[in-house]
């Protein structure tokens, strides 16, 4: 028979031990972002002087971004081209993720096996097709162009989400609406889409991230300075011999504010949207 006091001192010492271990990792994590914030608030002198903490708290940084990089015009491009392309693929993947996980229509198996195996292609490899489709559409050099390889991309993983999210939603529901007469859009726009809300916060988090920080597409598909949009234009302040790295580390902690703000907004749903059918009632 165990000792109780002995369980519960090695009890005690494994709790203390993890609590050092996810201390160690939260430190880890976040160092870089402790390091540019920390480096966008020291004068450009101090960039190589071997001191983590500036000696001098100062803005300069931040007053030569707005003042000589025209970050603003950049901002707008980010934010629209974002915007855009998480409303279409939310709108498409709601309807596309509901048709697949309650409706039966012919080949809908095949259909959405097509549609995940894209998910399989890496996107460098798309590079090329994309360059070549965007050209014949004269839609280089345009967002609406970026955007719609955007939304190719993003769709089918967040209508997969979609899909197993309306799957987890009583059938019940959609039953009682069939038999009181209502279509199958009513069931989905009045029913099923007010339950959906935490998958539909899960997709808009995950395709603002990775439509605002994308960079690839974006580099390749604009080549007018004044339409690109920001991470194309942060990364062209990396000079060949020199870089004022206080002025982009203040870039990029004022690129991260967005993606902050939407985390905060909408975190509740979120955080509901990926426990769904962790548990069963």
């Amino acid at each position: 028979m165990k000792n109780p006091a002995s369980y519960k001192t090695i009890h005690l010492l494994s709790r203390i031990a993890g609590y050092f271990i996810l201390i160690g990792l939260t430190l880890a994590s976040i160092f870089p972002l402790v390091w540019m914030i920390l480096m966008s608030l020291k004068d450009r002198s101090e960039t190589y002087s071997g001191s983590f903490f500036p000696s001098k708290v100062t803005f300069s940084a931040y007053e030569y971004v707005f003042e000589n990089l025209n970050i603003t015009l950049y901002f707008w491009n980010s934010i629209k081209i974002t915007l855009v392309t998480v409303l279409a693929v939310v709108f498409l993947a709601t309807l596309a993720g509901y048709a697949f996980a309650r409706i039966e229509f012919p080949g809908k198996q095949i259909i959405f096996l097509i549609l995940l195996s894209t998910l399989m292609l890496p996107g460098a490899v798309l590079i090329i097709p994309l360059f070549l489709q965007l050209t014949d559409l004269n839609l280089i050099d345009t967002h609406y162009g970026l955007i719609l390889a955007y939304v190719g991309g993003g769709l089918p993983f967040s209508m997969f989400l979609m899909r197993s999210f309306f799957q987890t939603l009583p059938s019940e529901l959609v039953d009682a609406g069939r038999i009181d007469g209502a279509s199958e859009f009513g069931i989905f726009w009045k029913i099923m889409l007010p339950l959906a809300r935490p998958g539909i916060a899960t997709i808009t988090i995950f395709q603002f991230m990775s439509t605002w920080n994308e960079f690839i597409f974006a580099a390749t598909f604009i080549h007018d300075p004044l339409m690109r949009p920001l991470q194309p234009s942060l990364f062209a302040m990396v000079g060949r011999y020199s870089t004022n790295w206080p002025a982009l580390t203040a870039a990029l902690t004022l690129s991260i504010l967005p993606i902050v703000i939407v985390y905060i907004l909408m975190q509740r749903q979120f955080v509901a949207g990926l426990t769904t059918g962790a548990l069963k009632g």
